[in-house]
């Protein structure tokens, strides 16, 4: 769930109307996007609520867990492609408390910016999102810009039903998997196979895992892995790396002939027993 609090100059009622459509546009983008961040292509974003003026509430249809250096990105970049201002304040909000599990501010002004390290995976549950832009007149009411935003979106949504629709109808065709020990990977599905056992793999573990394959019985130093999976992405973890390696050993752990083994200092290694 999203809440945003914007305050800007006043305006006309028809002109208030115009902004908040664009703002929902926006919130919507955010939470389709953070669902497939998770590989959740199923789960609905609940229409988004003005609260107040100044005040919108997005829910989504059943509990989510994310990573919030995924949030971090997400935000940013649809905030910047709607033209909605550039400073803002984001709490998660757990939903039976109202507790703050995580939070961070961005600034016009990078160096001012407050951004936690990332890396701690916000665990499954009820959450709602606030954003709150301070001191900043709202977006303008150009019927154009909002009409690009709307296009934007469902063509947004239109490449990913198509990319599930042809990666869908590709592995019927060859529905060939790497194997690795008694699983099968299939990168383009994101997903193990264990005899009639499936394990769906987000997104980072997909690309680690294929770093392993590549190279297996062989030492991953830390920095390579943390470069292709989240740095050439524009994005900077803290903890994240362990977090998912952890999340893959788990993923694993019925096959005794693999295993991902830590060099203290160094890195990771996938030993396969020959």
């Amino acid at each position: 769930m999203s809440l945003v609090f914007l305050a800007g100059t006043s305006c006309t009622s028809k002109k208030a109307e115009t902004d908040t459509a664009q703002i929902k546009v926006a919130l919507r983008a955010v939470g389709n996007q953070l669902l497939h961040s998770q590989n959740d292509t199923t789960s609905l974003v609940v229409p988004i609520v003005k609260k107040s003026p100044f005040l919108f509430e997005v829910a989504f249809e059943k509990p989510v867990t994310f990573d919030p250096a995924d949030l971090n990105q997400i935000t940013a970049s649809v905030f910047e492609t709607a033209h909605l201002p550039d400073n803002y304040l984001v709490e998660v909000l757990q939903c039976e408390d109202g507790e703050v599990a995580y939070s961070y501010k961005v600034a016009s002004k990078s160096e001012k910016n407050i951004i936690p390290c990332g890396g701690r995976i916000i665990p499954m549950g009820c959450y709602t999102l606030q954003i709150k832009f301070a001191n900043i007149t709202t977006p303008s009411a150009n019927s154009t810009l909002f009409y690009s935003l709307v296009f934007l979106v469902l063509l947004f949504l239109g490449v990913v039903f198509y990319s599930k629709y042809h990666a869908f109808h590709s592995n019927k065709e060859t529905n060939v998997g790497t194997t690795l020990g008694h699983f099968s990977f299939y990168p383009e599905q994101n997903k193990l196979v264990k005899e009639a056992l499936e394990i769906p793999l987000t997104q980072k573990e997909c690309e680690l895992l294929a770093i392993f394959i590549e190279y297996p019985n062989q030492v991953i130093k830390r920095e390579e892995l943390t470069k292709r999976v989240w740095e050439d992405n524009g994005v900077i973890v803290g903890r994240s790396l362990d977090t998912y390696i952890s999340k893959l050993r788990k993923k694993l752990e019925d096959d005794k002939t693999i295993k991902i083994t830590n060099v203290h200092g160094v890195g990771y290694t996938l030993k396969i027993d020959e």
